[in-house]
């Protein structure tokens, strides 16, 4: 047959009405959304993006310490799978290696640079905003989902931990993802989604050990309370889940475990060479109780002030993510008070009871941490805080005729205003006139909420406008002063400096001890040696890259920080004694002079140790005592080091 006599047809016609349908609801969504959805969608994660890759390579290497790390796993395969600080492979990081596997993978595949490192990061961001846009437009609506997302892009501390190499990225996300799955786990009473959930935390525990245990109440009450199965099935659930969390996390943990200590690197912040002991020591019961064995300060001191209920809303914490979390409290009230006598599989309500128990379980454990804590820690509250917000806003407006609907929003944006107000008056970045206009278009729109349901129809798009203005402005003003700053070392906050202790103990935002704006550091050694790393010396370079492929490592410093910026310099191993805080027992002083002895390790580099240990171990300074009483001291481009290959004649 000639097929030109064919009758033509369309292309949705000869996909099919199946094909066609899916075809439609990639631009425009499902049936039940409104026109603006999916473009409101896309609209938002591209936003998203384009800002957090705004000025993203401002603060260079961003945390050093875990910079090293990328660079030496993005060359060595050993030191990608154990999360080693060095090629050579001394020493660990003092977390899982998930996050760094990431980005090592983006820098093998890009090329050393602080935009391969960091743009996994911002795709993190975009992720995590995309999570929570569906988790939250699944049970509630177009509109409460673009409002939650729009929160969370505008968080000032996700702003910041979306553009940094910290491990917070990617636990988010998987945190994210973990409410995500059990949703749709308690949706379709299945076991395979609540795994899934399993999986996601699993991941999320070889990303930042114990933390991601934070999700776990919502994911096991909501999956036990409200999935829509018998209660066996329900326990059938929750164990698979639990074995899926110890597999997907289990896997690593046993493979360091079981290999011989000799052939692997040493498990940096732990004193005995064990990622358990770091995982329920340094990393975990001793950030509860101040027990850190080898921090630098003590309990109480400067990483650990502000311990109390309310610590959220305290100097150093409150501007990173606290803006809604007074409307997330009543949002999260409000919220289940208007499901009333819903029944027990309720989808909206399990969904309030999910992001709730995240946030309250989260806020509660960062409020009574006695041990080591840093503001930007606070970015895992950020994804249940903006969906309770946008939820809330969500169901209260469809319910806004009734009394209570009315109540939840005008208390929301009430209690909003005024906290906006106190935190603008923290600061002089902003003048007096944001504070000034928040509060009194907060005032207005919290009356008018009171009288909704009596408002004009016409009136009703101005007055939700204005709720959210109220609400965004002051996380949109912090965030755009985040966006514009540059970010480095080992404590970072957002926004501009405030009251409080900001970015460190008396420095300011983003700033370590004294450091200057942005987290920038100076100087070998001492504190700043311990907050960050510094470029060195063309000669300094120059000289460590002479005959490197002679030696392990081109040279050795105290302190992971002290070690970073010679690394990431030179791109060679250089190894980092006593780990990050120099406390840790590697190498001890018989196994470095063993490393001296055969050649191993060209230079030291002079004045590294650190004040103020709470414990550990001492070899640092053992090390650098032999050091200085037997090898030669030399200047390289105004810095002291010692040749390790040219003992003194008393030590000859």
């Amino acid at each position: 047959m000639d097929t030109a006599t064919l009758p033509s047809t369309s292309r949705d016609e000869r996909l099919g009405p199946r094909a066609a349908d899916r075809a439609r609801r990639a631009l425009r969504g499902p049936q039940t959304d409104p026109v603006w959805a999916r473009p409101g969608l896309l609209a938002l994660l591209v936003l998203t993006g384009t800002a957090y890759l705004y000025n993203l390579t401002a603060g260079g290497w961003a945390n050093s310490f875990y910079a090293a790390a990328v660079q030496a796993g993005s060359v060595s395969w050993k030191a990608f799978f154990f999360g080693s600080f060095d090629a050579g492979n001394a020493i660990t990081v003092d977390k899982p290696p998930a996050s760094l596997w990431v980005m090592a993978l983006s820098v093998r595949l890009l090329g050393l640079s602080s935009f391969a490192m960091l743009l996994p990061q911002v795709l993190m961001g975009v992720g995590t905003v995309g999570v929570v846009h569906a988790t939250v437009q699944r049970r509630f609506g177009a509109g409460a989902a673009l409002l939650a997302g729009l929160s969370l892009a505008l968080t000032p501390v996700a702003v910041l931990m979306f553009r940094f190499n910290n491990p917070d990225a990617l636990l988010t996300l998987l945190m994210a993802l973990a409410i995500w799955a059990t949703l749709r786990a308690v949706e379709a009473g299945s076991v395979r989604w609540i795994a899934l959930a399993g999986v996601f935390t699993g991941l999320g525990f070889l990303t930042k050990s114990l933390q991601v245990l934070l999700v776990v109440p919502a994911v096991a009450v909501v999956w036990m309370l409200c999935a829509d199965a018998p209660v066996r099935r329900r326990l059938l659930g929750g164990l698979t889940s639990a074995a899926a969390f110890l597999v997907s996390a289990g896997w690593w943990v046993a493979v360091v475990e079981l290999v011989p200590a000799s052939m692997r690197p040493y498990i940096g912040g732990s004193q005995t060479n064990s990622f358990l002991e770091l995982t329920f020591g340094y990393n975990g019961l001793g950030r509860l109780d101040g027990s850190e064995v080898g921090k630098i300060g003590g309990g109480g001191g400067p990483f650990s002030s502000g311990v109390g209920l309310f610590r959220m809303f305290d100097s150093s914490v409150a501007g990173q993510i606290s803006w809604l979390l007074l409307a997330a409290l009543v949002m999260l009230v409000g919220g289940i008070a208007l499901r009333g006598r819903a029944p027990r599989t309720d989808l909206r309500r399990a969904t309030y009871l999910a992001m709730g128990l995240w946030m309250l379980t989260t806020a509660l454990v960062f409020s009574s941490m006695q041990g080591i804590f840093h503001e930007y820690y606070t970015v895992a509250l950020a994804p249940p805080v903006a969906a309770l917000v946008g939820m809330g806003a969500g169901e209260a407006w469809q319910r806004r005729r009734g009394l209570l609907g009315a109540l939840v929003l005008a208390s929301a944006t009430g209690v909003t205003a005024a906290w906006a107000f106190v935190l603008l008056s923290r600061t002089t970045a902003y003048g007096s006139g944001l504070r000034a206009g928040v509060l009194a278009v907060g005032i207005a729109t919290t009356l008018l909420l009171l009288v909704v349901g009596r408002l004009h129809r016409r009136a009703l798009p101005a007055v939700a406008i204005a709720a959210v203005v109220v609400g965004l402005a002051g996380p949109a003003a912090y965030a755009g002063t985040t966006l514009s700053t540059a970010h480095r070392g080992s404590i970072v906050t957002a926004g501009p400096a405030t009251g409080g202790p900001g970015g460190g103990v008396g420095g300011p935002p983003g700033g370590g001890f004294g450091g200057p704006p942005g987290g920038t550091t100076t100087g070998a050694g001492g504190m700043r040696g311990l907050l960050d790393a510094t470029t060195p010396d063309a000669a300094v370079v120059a000289a460590l890259k002479a005959d490197a492929a002679q030696y392990t490592w081109v040279a050795a410093a105290v302190g992971s920080q002290n070690a970073a910026g010679l690394q990431l310099a030179t791109q060679l191993p250089v190894m980092a004694i006593g780990g990050f805080n120099g406390s840790d027992p590697s190498p001890t002083l018989a196994q470095f002079q063993e490393y001296v002895a055969q050649g191993r390790i060209h230079y030291f580099v002079a004045g590294g140790g650190f004040r103020g240990q709470q414990g550990g171990s001492n070899a640092a300074s053992e090390i650098d005592t032999w050091v200085s009483e037997h090898y030669s001291a030399v200047t390289l481009g105004g810095q002291t080091f010692y040749d390790l290959t040219q003992p003194t004649e008393a030590a000859s």
